[in-house]
């Protein structure tokens, strides 16, 4: 176990997470998530995690491999058309990363996933939460809306409010 690692995810305390994204940030959030997915068919998650535990960072568990995990829990893999995306911030690590269902991935470069990310890293990284929330989600939006553009209404498969962890 890297010890730089460990004191980051040690010193990230809940409380800074939520400092980070108060109620009104994960608001802004919610109600972009909402907006957007009237333009589009795929379903977006939006996850918030402070830090890792011990045992995580122990058995050297990165930001990928727990957003897979997570994309695995909360059944974004399961929609209707496969085109669920998990947004996974690891917030003592300033980590983004978007896991898309098989039916979007196979569609959309992962590069451009890449792109989104890196964007919303840039943002936190000069505290603008919000705005990187919501740049996020409008970014994987677009992608989606590219590939399953909205067609009426539909179903809203998964809860728009972004989970904090």
């Amino acid at each position: 176990m890297h010890l730089g690692r460990f004191f980051r995810h040690a010193l990230m305390h809940p409380v800074k997470a939520s400092r980070a994204f108060p109620r009104a940030t994960l608001d802004a959030i919610q109600r972009e998530i909402a907006t957007q997915e009237k333009a589009h068919r795929g379903e977006i998650c939006f996850v918030i995690e402070a830090e890792l535990t011990t045992s995580q960072l122990w058995h050297d568990v990165h930001a990928r491999q727990r957003a897979r995990e997570l994309f695995a829990s909360r059944g974004v893999w399961n929609t209707e058309e496969n085109n669920g995306v998990l947004i996974y911030v690891l917030l003592a690590e300033r980590r983004v990363e978007i896991v898309a269902d098989r039916g979007i991935s196979r569609r959309v470069d992962a590069s451009k996933w890449q792109a989104v990310c890196r964007e919303m890293e840039g943002l936190f990284a000069q505290g603008r939460f919000e705005e990187g929330g919501v740049a996020g989600v409008r970014g994987v939006a677009q992608l989606l809306e590219k590939e399953y553009p909205g067609h009426g209404e539909k179903r809203n498969e998964l809860p728009d409010r972004p989970a904090m962890i």
